[in-house]
This record gives C-alpha cells, structure tokens and sequence, in this order.
C-alpha cells in the first residue's frame, strides 16, 4: 500500500528491557483505529485527521501514525517541524501540517524539502512564506490560522480579510486549508462555541472554496455546523473523554501499569511516606509500586500535604487482583505507596499495579492529581517498557 511500512518497534519505543522495567504501558493500537473510524462517523461528511504531535501525546508517533494509516488517516497535525520531519520518514504519502507556524526564513528549506504545510498564523509567517518562492510553477501552498476566541496563535480577522484580498489578486500563496482553534467546546454550552463559530463563518466566506477546519476532539462532538470540511481530533483518539459531563464514548488505548517491588506491614501510628502527613489508624499492609512522579505518575495525586488536599474528590487509586486501592503518602519519584490491606495476603512482589488504563478511566485518574488527560498521557517518562496490541 502507497506509503506504508511495516511496524517494527525499536528502542526508542519499546524502552526498558521488560525483565528490568519498573513500570510498563500497553498501547492497543486496535482500539486507537476504531475510536478513529468512530470519529469518521460522528463528524461525516467531513474529513478527520490526526493529531500525532508530543509524540502522539506519548505513546509514539511511528506505531500510531502507522495504525491511523492502515484505519485510512491520511490528513496529520504535528506542533513542530522536527515532528513533521520524523512522520514524513514513516508516512511518505501523508498531508502533513505544522501547526505552530514557519520558523523563519531559514527553516523555509526544510519545510518544502519535507513537504511539510506551515500553518501560517502571523504576518511574518506570511511574508516569510512568500518571500521563500514558489513550488516550481504553483505558488507555495499553506494552511492559515485565524484567531476567532483563543488569543493564542492566528491572524486577528482583519488581518485574515487583509491577507484574502491581496492573495486574490497577487496569488503569492495557496491557502489549501483555513482553520481555527476552539476554546471551550469540551463545554457545550459556554457561549464562546457561537461566537468562535460565528467569527469562523464570516472569515471563511473571504476565503471562497479554501477547505475549512474548526474541530478539535470536543467541537467533533458539538454538531454538524461545526465540523467544516475536515475536523482534528486529538486525545478522543487516544482515549480521553472529549466532552465534560457527558459519558466518554472513546476506548481505552493506553494503560499504565508499575510493578510492586515490596510488600510490608505497618502498625497503628505509624506514619508513610515524605512529611508524614500519612499517619495510619489500622494494621496496614503497604505495596510499594515502582513508579513515581519521574515516570509521569503526578505527585500531586497523592492529595497528602499539597495544596489540592480537598479540593479534588480523592486520592489517586490503583487497581491490583481486581481490587482497586488507594494511594498512601506522598508520591515519591520513582516509587508509590499504595494501601492493600483489604486484599489481605493476595498481593506479591512481583505483581502489578494499574495506574490507569482499562479499570481507571484516563481521565479519572488526571482529575485526582488536578490535571487533565492530556498533561498525563504527554508526561509519561521513558523509563515503561512499551507494548503495542493489536492494529493489524
């Protein structure tokens, strides 16, 4: 098939030796397909693509880009030219687009050397991309980012109105793809939605038949008139619950699982772990997990001397012999306390422990360390032996 290889993890994937690892990650590539084939259905007609930047949020841009390939991807989002430049080794048939911008005139080479698509968000981005030439007798072709609500990157929509006239005379450039970013759509009713979409509409009627793109994961999910001629969906991909407040519809991609390397007993007044804010009131069995806060594993879930303590419902939890149990003391870097006193003499070194994954929801395990799907699956260290399912 045009542009596709064989998957053959390496090093930089597989990580640690499994024999060796103190943690390891097991990536269903299958179900990252079908949550894929799930978005093509919810967002048709409209084209998805896929957004593989941070390393495919951490799980590996080579096996993902591979596996949305095969599930029929051909349209992917990086954040940095160097990321584009390592999809194109692996896809050499992909539309590939570089979202935060063109680094400058001297990087202009090795965006039409990769033919990676800048996605042009600022006046010099613009100038910058004229200046570089034209691809042989066609002027050199782009995405332009407008802003409609996020203040982040993007033409103001002066400026978009500005840029479309001249361009309509000049033809210095050709805008493949108009798109925007959405703010708020993971909540449908924050009313920032129709003012990005409103603003969205009127620029896009300067830019005539220039494909259009407004969707990320949670806009997919907010209606027809939001989803343009292609969406970008990112961590409903990969798992993570697009939409607050509503059931997540996605599947689990990635489970984190860290091995116990100790198990001990502890009395009544004792206390665990850094600042001993752990103090104990029962016979406790403790199982000391091999993964911490250096693997990605927040600190912050522990819910034990930091400011979070009573803000966020609970403790962070693992699940280990179909019982899940929380976590005791602080977070250290590379180790987690974790008490398994219910589960009486059933837990061993040597077992594992679920972090999060297929019995604690990505997202469920983000919200007891105060953060976000995103932040867990993009902090997660080098240390896990990796594994990768499925996706034939």
């Amino acid at each position: 098939m045009s542009g596709w290889l064989p998957f053959a993890p390496d090093a930089s994937h597989a990580g640690a030796d499994p024999r060796l690892a103190g943690a390891r990650l097991t990536i269903d590539l299958s179900a990252l397909a079908e949550n894929y084939r799930l978005l093509v259905r919810q967002a048709a007609p409209a084209k998805v693509a896929g957004v593989v930047k941070a390393d495919a949020y951490g799980l590996g841009i080579e096996p993902v880009a591979r596996a949305l390939w095969r599930a029929g991807c051909r349209t992917f989002f990086v954040a940095l030219p160097e990321e584009g430049i390592a999809l194109r080794a692996v896809l050499r048939d992909a539309e590939i687009f570089v979202l935060n911008g063109l680094f400058g005139p001297e990087a202009a080479p090795a965006y039409a050397a990769h033919r990676l698509m800048p996605v042009l968000g600022s006046q010099s981005d613009l100038s910058c991309w004229e200046a570089f030439g034209w691809d042989g007798d066609r002027p050199r072709p782009c995405a332009i980012h407008v802003d409609t609500g996020m203040n982040r990157l993007g033409l103001t929509a002066d400026e978009a109105f500005a840029f479309a006239e001249e361009n309509a005379l000049t033809g210095a450039l050709s805008p493949r793809l108009l798109m925007s970013h959405m703010a708020c759509a993971d909540d449908p009713r924050h009313p920032l939605n129709r003012q990005q979409l409103e603003s969205f509409q009127a620029v896009k009627r300067a830019f005539g038949q220039t494909d259009s793109s407004l969707s990320n994961s949670a806009a997919t999910f907010l209606g027809p008139a939001f989803a343009f001629d292609m969406v970008r969906p990112g961590i409903a991909l990969y798992g993570g619950a697009p939409v607050n407040g509503r059931e997540n519809p996605m599947l689990p991609v990635v489970t984190a699982e860290a091995r116990i390397v100790q198990v001990r007993h502890a009395r009544p007044g004792e206390t665990v772990s850094y600042g001993a804010h752990a103090k104990l009131d029962r016979d406790t069995v403790i199982a000391i997990a091999s993964a911490g806060y250096a693997d990605g594993y927040h600190r912050a879930g522990s819910q034990a001397g930091v400011p979070l303590r009573g803000v966020v419902k609970q403790s962070a939890c693992g699940v280990t012999h179909g019982r899940r149990v929380p976590v005791l003391g602080r977070i250290t870097m590379d180790l987690t306390m974790f008490d398994v006193t219910d589960l009486g003499t059933a837990v061993a070194p040597g077992d594992w422990i679920e972090l999060f994954g297929t019995n604690i929801a990505i997202d469920d395990a983000a919200a007891a360390a105060g953060t976000i799907s995103y932040e867990l699956l993009t902090s997660l260290g080098r240390r896990y032996h990796r594994t990768y399912v499925g996706g034939e």
